[in-house]
């Protein structure tokens, strides 16, 4: 006698429809039974150990625009807005054409390079000595064209359609579209599917998966579902790593790929390097025990007697005071990771290099969502002989671009030792407006503390907590270190899709206050 096998009305439709029109795939599947793919996966599965199907799988790949690819569409590539601004600006010189072109047509001056990059490199216009020298109009049509198709296929690519690999590979490598991959999964009929369906061997039946009293009378209408309670359950990933953890290795990795080499200092510190190396006078009222955590100990420091000398010097002829030693070797829990870079400037004395550090800092306060008595700083140091403020200011720009981060606005600020000061301010989406950037470059009495009388060295110490807050779209500082896995997995985190190059990314606004 043959067996009669019993599918659930979904079942039942996907099999009429492969038996129909053959091999299809999830997605066709899904459209014609009008439900969505992921609903189809388990039905897909039980049908294939039944033998009634086959499945196999591919991977296809296929793009998606940028947020570059719609500006495009709308206000024309680059070569085509420099080209037609040929007419309107009469400027030879590259430099004074540049600022016609972006005043003109408001389009940004780092596209107005590429496009002038693109005319050359095609043939279109020559430049020499800095001037726009000739035009040759066949060359420039041919590239116009090119444009042209370029733009049309991007908007298809808008509109949802597929476009030719060929093409859409031109486009990724302009960065207006990025690849990505998905798995194809094609449902087959077997061969026992035709067999069985032929004789009438496959009938439709509701599924339940709780027996209730009133089924009980007509049970044979029914597919019950069985389960297997020896299967343990499936147990959630606990190797992802924490959100907080993983920004701050990716801005390691920021920090190196700029060329910057890490250091790293001790948590337990003396006043000295914590503060009297940076110039800061013992009666500062950041020294206090409200701002200090300040260690219970007899223990004392131990410093160089050169150093000491030489800060001791300093501090009384500038500040006017009586400088105790004794106080500079008492151990604090470091407050700043400025304490790690000032002693790899002490170590390393004149010379040109850049180093940085991440790492713990420790203050007395009351723990709230935007407090916390432990946070975590970006603390770097550029030294050299003719560092400036300026370097200051482009390195923020620079990071800034890197983090993926559109708007920062610079103020003045004042900091004990750093002369001129600044603050850099990044925009969180839910607390709006908070400050990230506080650097500014070390006085001449820092310098000459640490053995590098003579150099320069732009500083700065950036709130690793509040830039990560700002990443992962939290509004309390205390998410950064939760264990709740709800939590975790909903964090929002995808990584730093970070770059570096020689000048500030198109993705910037600088926005600056005067300085």
């Amino acid at each position: 006698m043959e067996t009669i096998t019993y599918v659930t009305p979904k079942q039942y439709a996907v099999l009429k429809l492969v038996l129909e029109r053959g091999p299809l795939d999830l997605n066709q599947i899904a459209e014609s039974l009008g439900v969505k793919q992921e609903d189809l996966m388990r039905d897909l599965a039980e049908l294939e150990n039944k033998g009634l199907l086959k499945t196999t799988k591919s991977k296809e790949q296929f793009y998606l625009p940028t947020e570059l690819a719609s500006h495009y569409v709308e206000r024309g590539f680059p070569e085509e807005v420099v080209y037609t601004a040929l007419t309107k600006c009469k400027q030879e010189n590259v430099e004074d054409f540049v600022k016609c072109v972006e005043k003109t047509f408001n389009y940004p001056l780092e596209e107005v390079h590429v496009g002038i990059q693109y005319l050359v490199k095609g043939g279109c216009i020559s430049i020499e000595k800095g001037a726009i020298k000739a035009i040759d109009q066949d060359k420039c049509v041919e590239l116009l064209m090119r444009a042209r198709s370029l733009r049309d296929h991007l908007g298809s690519i808008l509109r949802g359609s597929e476009v030719d690999r060929d093409i859409a590979e031109q486009l990724r490598r302009r960065k207006l579209v990025r690849a990505h991959e998905r798995t194809i999964i094609v449902a087959h009929p077997t061969s026992e599917l035709m067999y069985s369906w032929n004789r009438g061997l496959i009938r439709e039946k509701t599924l339940i998966t709780v027996v209730k009293p009133e089924y009980a009378p007509e049970l044979d209408r029914y597919l019950i579902k069985e389960f297997d309670l020896s299967i343990e359950p499936p147990k959630p990933s606990l190797s992802k790593k924490h959100p907080f953890r993983q920004f701050i290795e990716e801005l390691r990795e920021v920090m190196v790929s700029m060329g910057f080499e890490e250091v790293k200092g001790p948590h337990v510190e003396a006043e000295l390097w914590n503060f009297d190396v940076l110039f800061q006078a013992q009666d500062h009222p950041a020294r206090e025990i409200h701002d200090t955590f300040i260690v219970k100990s007899s223990l004392k420091a131990h410093a160089p007697v050169s150093l000491l000398e030489r800060t001791k010097r300093i501090h009384e002829l500038g500040w006017g005071y009586k400088w105790s030693p004794e106080r500079a070797l008492r151990l604090v829990l470091r407050s700043q990771t400025t304490a790690v870079t000032a002693r790899a400037i002490y170590e390393r004395g004149p010379g040109e290099y850049r180093v940085f550090t991440i790492d713990r800092n420790f203050r007395p306060e009351n723990l709230d969502a935007k407090h916390s008595m432990e946070f975590y700083q970006l603390d770097g140091v550029i030294v050299g002989k003719d560092v400036n403020f300026k370097h200051l200011l482009y390195f923020f720009k620079e990071f800034a671009a890197a983090l993926g981060i559109r708007e920062v606005w610079f103020k003045p600020g004042y900091f004990p030792f750093t002369e001129p000061s600044v603050e850099g301010y990044v925009k969180h989406p839910k607390l709006g407006w908070i400050e990230v950037f506080p650097g500014g470059m070390f006085r001449p009495e820092v310098m000459e503390i640490l053995g590098a009388k003579g150099y320069k060295a732009a500083a700065w110490g950036i709130g690793v907590d509040r830039l990560a807050m700002t990443v992962l779209g939290i509004d309390d500082i205390r998410l950064l270190f939760t264990r709740d896995l709800d939590t975790l997995v909903n964090m929002k985190y995808r990584g730093l899709n970070y770059f570096i190059k020689g000048s500030t990314g198109r993705d910037v606004v600088v926005v600056s206050a005067p300085l």
